[in-house]
């Protein structure tokens, strides 16, 4: 949501200098010193309102020195600047502060010492014109901005005989100059824009009577106060000050601030490694002072700097320019970043001795007691590639310009100029965040979001010792722990953009397991040369749950000098467009003000008639534009339209801030003027539910816990919490066994020391197998996502002596002496685990024998004591293997991996005689084999391809509740999107994932659709995908962005159903049909978003719709009815009659254009019935399904249809021939009821479990 915004560009102008009673004592001393030094005043303020409708009304003319205005002159021994009422002198003055909305946030005291940083002083020679910039902050860190200009004017001085100037009655003496500074202060960091503005307005001045100064300032100050300020996105505004055209950048995201300035000045003064030191001080909140002879360099330098570490940032003091009088701010006893001249270099040297001090002129970075900057470097990786990138970069304008003709129109050529400085502060911002992401990319794999944890110790282990004293000092930091806070909260910014688009796709896959911050073999081999074979690692933990043989996604190795830069981008580039806004009336006349705002409605609802409905981006700029100039009008009700219609178009930039004020400010008349708007009145009632929830929501600090070892006993609850923040395991199943396992024989809860053991021997056994290396004679036997998760000490074995070792998929023999690879058996292949004992002198030694298919001896090892857990171990990853074959279903052998390492944990912090018992608490699979048959029925097991788990890094299974397939897009590439087929799944709570349908990997991580359950989900056209809610909203998403900034908000109650009716030819518009469980029923023209008809049918709860022959058929629980385009009732099918019982209602319906059938399912009873189109009094067909407890959802699939079941113990799928209305095929599909079925291009089915499964089955279609 974009931020409640001020109506202008302007918030507030002054003016400062010395004053003319002050000037005529100081021409009359000119003699005694020579040049002094004066203490500047401030001598104006102007602030907008600048003219109201009150002033209109009683007949005041703009120029009148009666007419009372919202700014002041300084006057003579008064301390507090007032607001000047000249020409009446029995009108009161009032202070400032009673009628004159200054920013709260400026220090009118402070100001002329930072506008005259310098001191100010008489002189006798004229300087030229200088500026320079301020940043304000105030105690809630609210910055405001300030462009300062600084010009010379020949000193006037009062006498009792009039004005006299030098060179005319004075001319005997010294002509003298003094400086006048003009402050323009925005909420907006419009630095260029604003000097530009300066730059005009002071050749004005410069012509122009001294009289004259006050109401050219005034005027001036009122045409910047009628500039809007552009929402984020692409849209530029653009106005006349002349000579020059001024544009005004919009922000490029709605998570960015205005960027106004030249990125590249640093990396012109700096080198890359320079740059890198400055921003690694930042990063560690150092006490950072910026050195240089010109001020502007100052604030422009470190702006830059805090655009580079974006997201991240700075919560500490903040004064880019600190004038003399200031310096004590350096004695400051926290982190700070302040700027001062060079000249005051040995003062602050002097007093503190830690200080980062940046010299912007001499391009240096040192260390106020030395001359090195003794700080730890950022992280080598993410450094090389910085420089890389950085020495890659091209900054000279003027190289650009070489073959360019000379241009004439000189705002042509500061366009040229701006476009260069577009291009070049795009690739900046590109390599500065990839820079940032390479550094905290990893930091969300140590994030546990239920308990809002953040396991530093762990995340520490897994970086390199070299970049351990960097990560140390920036984890402790205020700037990391509001970055921490973004990241749980999921914030979708430009950090999780790029993050998204620069992970390979194994490593997005990775990160959905649920330990993904422990390496794959394949992440392993990236860093093994085959020359050595040394130096791999093996991994101990939960690995990839992707089946290599069934989800094989190719790795694109590419090396940092070789990688294409666009995998480092953070946002698709897009087309800039701009709008000029009319020439600037007269401000300060209320008419010429309202006609201008006018002419600004006329010209935007222009721009958004001609605008096309497929560039919604931009017609939603437009509108935002038009809301906020008709609200500074005072036409409120039609900036409400206008707000509207964000709904429609980009709802990222809808300001609820504003929005809420200006429903506050409504009059009587306008409210039921709003009220009479259906769409207005629905606007209104929903800001004032989210008023009521946010009053209502418990104030959340967003504190972020670092993990820390219990020092209490530990109950159910309490342990299972503190399991999942460690990041061991997340599923609530698991850690409940393993809070069985360590609490045997003794009372239900987990004592410290046992719970302390247990987290050390899970680490250590981790450090200790990264430390074991692997020839390359093993790894040529191991693919790619494999990995050693447990390995044996030495023991004889029937194929040698060596150590065992496992993976998730194999056990094999690693042999002493010269290393070789014996392989043992692959777990799939096992027949037989059991233990015996061999003699051994007078010894029997206990002996593990395992039984494979593939081999007729039987391989026997002499674990001793181990034997006992490695028996545990590979009946539980047999048995999951066996079942992960059988249910075509990786996620169990994952689950009996974890299941393996946590009993091996177990067994070595217990050590006792129970330990071994305690384990097999943990044995959930080699159990389950016992309680239920392995084996899947063959008929399910032939047409089951594959099950995906979409539930991973939640704690518990998720309902999947809408599936939907949409194919591939050849036109799209992989930088837009990707053009591969999707899968779309919505899981409870308004989570949408999507999957690449080519391999049946994550895609993107989840969109947050609203807070309630997805209800249904329709495939309009290549730019929208439209899903319903029981929030009654339509949220329309991108397909190619995977974004939804749109809403549908017509709807009353929770939307049940979509459907899309093809175009007759081309030239008609497409229609889409959405329904609502009340009976609504709304016509969409697709292309505008706008309602085309809406109608009411009368049934029990509208459930589906769906279109044929040019009408529409409308499911509800007691009836389906055949509606024309109008609304009215054709045809009625009522329930049938049930032998057994009166059935509770329809559950869904399907239509065959062919047969001219209407199939439809009980939703409490095992049958559909048939019914023929032409004829609904023919009597009906009824399909019996066996074991069926009520159908769900069905789809049509060639001659076939796929009905999802809630079956009487399981969840089934009945597939029935459409020509003999017989079930050919009943397939056992998952443990809860089928919510929903997809059809993939009638090739596969995808199915969808309710919560108790959670799972994704994909079936093969004959």
């Amino acid at each position: 949501m974009a931020e409640n915004v001020p109506s202008g560009l302007l918030e507030a102008c002054v003016v400062l200098g010395v004053s003319n009673e002050r000037l005529k004592e100081l021409v009359l001393l000119q003699g005694e010193v020579k040049e002094p030094l004066v203490e500047a005043e401030v001598l104006q303020v102007h602030a907008p309102p600048f003219v109201t409708k009150e002033s209109s009304r009683n007949g005041t003319q703009h120029f009148s020195r009666a007419q009372r205005r919202r700014s002041f002159k300084k006057k003579r021994d008064q301390p507090v600047p007032t607001i000047s009422t000249s020409g009446q002198t029995n009108e009161p003055v009032v202070a400032a502060s009673d009628d004159l909305s200054v920013p709260q946030n400026i220090d009118l005291i402070a100001l002329p010492q930072l506008c005259f940083p310098d001191g100010l002083g008489i002189t006798s020679e004229s300087r030229e014109d200088s500026y320079h910039f301020l940043v304000f902050t105030d105690v809630f860190g609210n910055q405001t901005h300030g462009v300062v200009a600084q010009y010379c004017r020949p000193v006037h001085c009062v006498t009792d005989n009039g004005i006299y100037q030098n060179g005319l009655r004075l001319n005997k003496l010294q002509r003298l100059f003094t400086t006048y500074s003009i402050c323009i202060i925005s909420k907006y960091p419009y630095y260029n824009a604003l000097r530009d503005c300066l730059s005009s307005f002071l050749l004005q001045l410069k012509t122009s009577r001294m009289c004259e100064f006050e109401e050219q300032v005034k005027e001036f100050s009122a045409k910047l106060a009628l500039v809007p300020i552009p929402p984020p996105g692409p849209l530029h505004v653009v106005f006349n000050l002349r000579p020059f055209q001024i544009e005004l950048p919009s922000r490029l995201d709605v998570d960015r601030p205005v960027m106004d300035l030249d990125l590249h000045l640093p990396f012109l003064c700096f080198k890359p490694k320079q740059i890198l030191q400055i921003i690694s001080s930042i990063l560690m909140e150092q006490r950072v002072v910026f050195l240089s002879t010109d001020w502007a360099r100052l604030t422009l330098f470190a702006e830059c700097f805090m655009i580079f570490i974006h997201p991240l940032c700075w919560q500490h003091p903040f004064v880019p320019v600190l004038s003399r009088q200031m310096l004590d701010f350096i004695m400051a006893p926290t982190a700070f970043l302040m700027g001062c001249h060079t000249s005051h270099f040995k003062e602050v040297a002097e007093e503190l001795d830690d200080l980062v001090v940046i010299d912007l002129d001499q391009g240096t970075v040192l260390s106020s007691s030395s001359n090195r900057l003794e700080l730890p470097d950022v992280p080598l990786t993410a450094r090389d590639c910085f420089i890389f990138r950085a020495e890659g970069l091209q900054l000279h304008y003027d190289l650009d310009v070489c073959c360019a003709g000379s241009c004439t129109d000189i705002n042509e050529l500061r366009a040229h100029r701006r476009q260069w400085q577009h291009k070049v502060n795009t690739v900046i911002l590109n390599i500065t965040m990839e820079l940032i992401v390479n550094i905290f990319s990893e930091v969300c794999d140590f994030l546990n979001y239920e308990h809002r944890v953040f396991n530093s110790e762990e995340f520490l282990r897994s970086r390199e010792a070299t970049d351990h004293k960097f990560y140390k000092k920036v984890l402790d930091t205020h700037i990391f722990h509001s970055f921490l806070r973004d990241r749980l909260n999921r914030k979708n910014d430009a950090f999780t953009r790029m993050q998204l688009n620069i992970r390979s796709e194994t490593r997005r896959m990775r990160a959905l397991t649920e330990s993904p911050h422990r390496p794959m073999m394949e992440g392993i081999c990236k860093y093994v040369r085959p020359e050595n074979g040394l130096n791999s690692r093996l991994g101990v933990s939960m690995p990839n749950l992707a089946d290599h043989r069934l989800l094989a996604v190719p790795v694109q190795q590419t090396s940092m000098r070789t990688m294409p830069f666009h995998s480092g981008t953070w946002s698709p580039s897009r087309p800039i467009k701009t709008f000029k806004l009319p020439e600037f009336p007269p401000p300060l006349a209320y008419q010429y003000v309202q006609s201008y705002y006018n002419d600004l409605i006329k010209e935007l609802s222009k721009a958004i008639s001609t605008a096309t409905p497929d560039d919604s981006a931009l017609l939603a700029r437009y509108y935002y534009l038009r809301g906020l100039v008709n609200s500074v009008a005072g036409k409120r009700v039609d900036a409400l339209g206008d707000f509207q219609s964000l709904y429609k178009t980009d709802m990222d930039i809808f300001p609820a801030k504003l929005l809420n004020v200006l429903v506050e400010s409504l009059s009587v008349e306008e409210r039921r003027m709003a009220e009479r708007r259906p769409d207005l009145n629905r606007l209104i009632s929903r800001v004032k539910r989210e008023n009521e929830r946010e009053r209502a929501r418990p104030i959340d600090d967003g504190t972020v816990k670092r993990f820390e070892l219990p020092k209490k006993h530990l109950h159910m609850e309490d342990f299972v919490q503190r399991v999942q923040e460690s990041g061991i395991v997340k599923d609530q199943g698991t850690i409940q066994r393993l809070f069985e396992a360590l609490t045997v024989g003794q009372q239900k809860q987990v004592d410290p020391e046992t719970f302390c053991f247990f987290y050390n021997f899970w680490k250590e056994t981790e450090a200790a197998a990264q430390d074991v290396d692997l020839p390359v004679v093993v790894l040529e036997h191991l693919v790619k996502d494999e990995c050693v998760y447990k390995l044996s000490s030495s023991v004889k074995t029937s194929h040698g002596v060596g150590k065992i070792a496992m993976t998730q998929r194999r056990l094999f023999l690693l042999t002493e002496g010269r290393p070789g690879y014996v392989e043992i058996t692959k777990f799939r292949d096992i027949e037989d685990v059991k233990i015996s004992s061999t003699p051994f002198l007078l010894l029997r030694i206990p002996t593990l024998k395992i039984t494979t298919s593939l081999r007729k001896e039987t391989f026997e090892a002499n674990l001793k004591s181990e034997c006992d857990l490695w028996h545990l171990m590979i009946k539980e990853m047999w048995a999951g293997r066996k079942m992960a074959d059988e249910h075509k279903d990786p996620q169990f052998i994952e689950q009996a991996l974890t299941n393996a390492l946590l009993m091996d944990a177990v067994v070595g912090c217990l050590q006792s005689q129970k330990a071994i018992f305690a384990a097999t608490k943990l044995a959930y699979f080699d159990k389950k084999k016992l309680e239920v048959p392995m084996m899947v029925p063959k008929t399910t097991s032939e047409t089951l391809k594959h099950k995906i788990n979409p539930s991973l890094d939640q704690t518990s299974p998720q309902a999947v509740d809408v599936l939907l397939y949409t194919p591939g897009q050849l036109s799209v590439s992989s930088l837009d999107g990707g053009g591969n087929p999707k899968l779309w799944c919505a899981l409870s709570n308004g989570k949408v994932l999507v999957f690449d349908a080519a391999s049946w990997s994550m895609q993107k991580n989840s969109v947050q659709v609203g807070k309630s359950r997805l209800t249904c989900m329709l495939a309009v056209n290549q730019q929208q995908l439209w899903i319903g809610s029981r929030d009654s909203f339509i949220y329309i998403i991108n397909p190619r962005s995977v974004s939804c900034n749109k809403q549908l908000t017509e709807h009353r109650c929770e939307v049940t159903g979509l459907a899309l009716e093809e175009r007759t030819d081309k030239f008609s518009q497409t229609l889409a049909y959405s329904c609502s469980e009340d009976g609504s029923v709304i016509v969409w023209d697709v292309s505008t978003l706008q309602v085309r008809r809406q109608f009411r049918v009368s049934c029990d709860r509208l459930q589906s719709v769906q279109i044929h022959t040019g009408m529409l058929w409308c499911c509800g629980r007691d009836c389906v009815l055949e509606v024309r385009r109008n609304g009215t009732v054709h045809r009625k099918v009522s329930l049938p009659d049930h032998p057994l019982s009166s059935p509770r209602g329809f559950s869904c319906f399907l239509l065959f254009n062919e047969s001219e059938q209407l199939w439809t399912g009980l939703a409490d009873a095992g049958e559909l019935c048939v019914w023929h189109c032409r004829d609904l009094n023919k009597p009906f067909i009824r399909i019996q399904l066996k074991d069926c407890a009520g159908v769900v959802c069905m789809i049509r699939v060639k001659n076939q249809i796929w009905v999802g079941c809630q079956g009487k113990t399981r969840g089934k799928i009945y597939v029935v021939n459409t020509e003999r209305y017989t079930v050919e095929k009943e397939l056992m599909a998952h443990d809860d009821s089928v919510q929903t079925l997809c059809s993939a291009e009638d090739r596969y089915v995808l199915s969808g479990a309710a919560r108790a499964d959670g799972k994704i089955g994909i079936w093969k279609v004959e």
